[in-house]
């Protein structure tokens, strides 16, 4: 796997939208949040609301053909995609993956990014950056794990032990090393009969997901089980599951039952509680890079 070089204070970076329309009130406090950081924000015509294409932050032409220009460009030293949403999987078929592997640059961001994610892990062989986008929540104020985390993604610090803090919990004893992958359940789900479908062998998956009915959940994990990614893994990182709750509390499962009996079989290392997702405080993560996961001291070492 390829990292690319870290920024630095003072590098140019694309802003782009590879999925819904930033809202235009985000615009300004998201670039002021970029240069907050030392950073060069230079503005793709998907940012702009006047661009909007129904849900989308412009038509799949226009935002492929930005993320495709933002990598060919040498005067651009990373790309960050400013929020999530939906339509990233769109682009895939339309975006020139051995040009843009030709071009390594460090790309950040999360949730409907995790195609993305995917797709630039297994076809361009390049570590990625699971992290908080500028106008979901750079523009506000947010906590220093959240930031102190991102300064690390952003300038080439994400080695070593990471701290997940005191809320991870071992649902499955062992130690596994692999590469991380995966991110976004349901996106994570989506890549499964196409050409950029995940590939767990001998990898640390990685999952969260937000808004989502328990049945639904369980119907994601399940397919996922039913496709083998669980039984080919190494070992199994379980994030925030945000506006999650069980539609009746009486008879329905909860997703950390949910998991207990469609995930846990595989006998996988595991843990739950990852700070990472949909939800303050988050870490960031290097999807790509080769971590060791120990599930019963719950910690995780990204190594050099």
């Amino acid at each position: 796997m390829l990292t690319p070089n870290s920024l630095y204070p003072g590098a140019r970076v694309a802003l782009l939208c590879a999925s819904s329309a930033v809202p235009e009130e985000r615009l300004e406090p998201s670039l002021a949040a970029v240069r907050a950081f030392g950073l060069e924000p230079v503005v793709y015509p998907s940012c702009y609301y006047v661009n909007r294409h129904g849900y989308f932050a412009a038509d799949d032409a226009q935002r492929a053909k930005d993320l495709q220009d933002a990598f060919a460009d040498p005067a651009i030293q990373g790309i960050l995609c400013i929020r999530g949403g939906y339509g990233a999987g769109r682009l895939l078929p339309l975006l020139n993956w051995k040009d843009i592997a030709r071009h390594p640059k460090p790309f950040f961001g999360y949730s409907d990014v995790t195609a993305l994610h995917i797709a630039l892990n297994q076809c361009c062989r390049m570590v990625s950056y699971h992290t908080p986008m500028p106008s979901t929540e750079w523009y506000k104020e947010t906590d220093d794990f959240t930031l102190g985390y991102l300064r690390r993604a952003l300038f080439g610090a994400l080695t070593g032990p990471l701290d997940m803090g005191d809320r991870v919990e071992t649902l499955c004893s062992g130690k596994a090393r692999g590469i991380l992958c995966g991110g976004n359940l349901s996106l994570v789900v989506d890549s499964l009969g196409t050409p950029w479908e995940i590939d767990t062998r001998g990898k640390l998956l990685f999952l969260e997901d937000v808004g989502e009915k328990t049945y639904r959940i369980d119907g994601m994990l399940t397919q996922l089980r039913n496709a083998g990614k669980f039984d080919h893994c190494a070992g199994i990182l379980l994030g925030y599951w945000t506006d999650c709750p069980p539609e009746y509390p009486e008879k329905t499962l909860t997703p950390e039952e949910i998991i207990r009996e469609v995930v846990l079989p595989a006998g996988k290392p595991t843990v739950a509680g990852v700070p990472c997702g949909h939800s303050l405080p988050t870490m960031s993560l290097p999807l790509g890079a080769v971590a060791v996961l120990d599930a019963d001291t719950k910690t995780l070492e990204v190594c050099p």
